[in-house]
């Protein structure tokens, strides 16, 4: 009975091993030269020089309307920033760091006697089974899992992005 259940757990692995797929994707194609988000739209798009090479739809910050000042605000920034990091174990499948706070960002909340926040990025799901309703982020710009899989591919560090109202 051992030797038969042995025998067929490692089957089991063995063929699960063989349908795991890595959350690393390989892209090959024209360079990811600006992305660029619409918040009103809840779009992003990836675009080499003027041609949109993808479109996703987006979740944003729980609060989305304006643009961040302060942290804990739950905005998602405006403006003109470059993908500097990413996190290939973040706790939202994979992330791109977004350069948020720039020197105007700081320069603004010290005014309000505020720390501007930070930690934006662009990333997955923390939940991948349960379907995000609205925007509930903290002022990331959220796609889902197999999206953000793409994205974290094609997007390299140092691409400029811009975040529109």
């Amino acid at each position: 009975m051992k030797r038969r259940t042995l025998i067929l757990g490692g089957t089991a692995l063995v063929a699960l091993a063989g349908c795991s797929t890595s959350k690393f994707k390989r892209y090959r194609g024209p360079e990811v030269t600006y992305v660029v988000v619409n918040k009103e739209d809840r779009k992003m798009y990836l675009l080499h020089h003027d041609k949109v090479l993808e479109e996703y739809k987006v979740k944003l910050g729980f609060s989305p309307i304006g643009h961040k000042f302060i942290e804990g605000d739950g905005r998602t920034p405006e403006g003109t920033y470059i993908i500097d990091r990413r996190n290939p174990n973040s706790r939202f499948h994979l992330s791109l760091g977004i350069s948020y706070p720039n020197d105007q960002d700081r320069a603004t909340a010290a005014e309000m006697g505020k720390k501007p926040g930070g930690d934006i990025f662009i990333h997955g799901q923390e939940h991948p089974l349960k379907k995000d309703k609205g925007d509930w982020t903290w002022g990331c710009i959220a796609v889902t899992n197999k999206e953000i899989e793409q994205v974290y591919a094609m997007v390299g560090d140092g691409t400029p992005i811009a975040i529109n109202p």
